[in-house]
């Protein structure tokens, strides 16, 4: 299994299509930065991303002082950084003044109506909540404005058409239809990151960037597959078809860690999702992540979350879950 398909099957993720609106020129939308929304969208989350797929028509997003962006039909774009934006007809408009965000996000998916009369443009907008250091991770070395086509894929395609009937689904009384948006909503965010890797070139940093690349990539599929094996540099080179040196610079550049330094920072991501979701004992937590002594596990998940697994365990205990909001 490869790193990405590690990482996702591992980590805790949750997703939801919030708005599903139609538009007409002249019109002009801001969303604002996606940590104001989180607590609305997802309480209790530490990074929400916000996603917009246009399913007809076109328009521009403004974000910044970033030239506009034009979007079309089966275009979806992600604000990996979180940064506020503006959603328009053309370049230059005055955004709206809508509703307060509470009132737009108290039933969900919301359906929006606006804009002037003129050319319609059709916009579902989502969102992907997960562990801020998985954020890191993930969306490391991206554009503050990620643009993908989904009709360049057949994926992309049956995604846009299943988000489509879902969305039908769920204004119907039919029982389910907001569980099937909020998995359409991961899988979704997921084919975005798979096609944007694909078109990808050159020598760029960034995690996906190194997954995608011979030598690093190999090395992070044996990294993610055997956390808790006993590896060294030389080790990890040689299940990595490179040298030791080679495989250290590269390594360096794409992910912006040493190899052993990464993996530290693997082990604590599945121990805390393994704290986080289960009742498994500390001293079988420590073995899984490949520390031999509790106290040593203890010493680096102080060293990385700020507070010893027990207590980092109970804080997230305490927390209200979405689901019983």
């Amino acid at each position: 299994m490869d790193a990405l398909s590690e990482t996702l099957r591992v980590v805790r993720l949750a997703g939801a299509i919030f708005i599903n609106a139609r538009f007409t020129a002249p019109w002009c939308y801001q969303s604002p930065r996606a940590d104001a929304a989180a607590p609305l969208l997802e309480p209790g989350a530490e990074r929400v991303v916000i996603f917009h797929m246009i399913t007809e028509g076109e328009c521009y997003v403004e974000a910044g002082t970033a030239a506009p962006v034009h979007l079309g039909a089966g275009d979806v774009v992600v604000f990996p950084q979180g940064d506020a934006h503006r959603m328009c007809s053309a370049p230059g408009l005055k955004p709206a003044r809508g509703a307060r965000l509470e009132t737009v996000l108290s039933r969900r998916p919301r359906r929006l109506v606006y804009g002037g009369g003129g050319r319609c443009t059709k916009i579902v907008c989502g969102y992907l909540a997960c562990d801020a250091r998985v954020a890191r991770m993930l969306l490391a070395g991206l554009p503050k404005v990620l643009k993908v086509s989904l009709r360049g894929s057949n994926a992309g395609m049956w995604l846009e058409s299943s988000v489509q009937y879902a969305l039908a689904e769920a204004r119907s009384p039919r029982p389910g239809g907001a569980g099937v948006l909020a998995k359409l909503a991961e899988v979704l965010f997921i084919e975005v990151l798979r096609l944007y890797m694909a078109a990808q070139e050159g020598d760029q940093p960034g995690w996906l960037a190194a997954v995608r690349d011979r030598i690093v990539g190999a090395a992070l599929t044996q990294l993610h597959a055997r956390p808790a094996h006993a590896w060294t540099l030389e080790a990890l080179a040689r299940a990595s078809g490179t040298s030791r040196s080679v495989l250290a610079e590269r390594f360096q550049h794409l992910t912006g860690s040493a190899p052993m330094e990464y993996l530290l920072q693997w082990r604590m991501l599945l121990a805390a999702n393994l704290l986080r979701a289960s009742n498994v004992p500390l001293a079988r937590i420590a073995e899984d992540v490949g520390y031999q002594t509790d106290t040593a596990f203890i010493r680096a998940f102080r060293r990385e979350y700020g507070m010893p697994p027990a207590a980092w365990r109970r804080q997230q205990g305490s927390r209200v879950s979405p689901a019983a909001g």
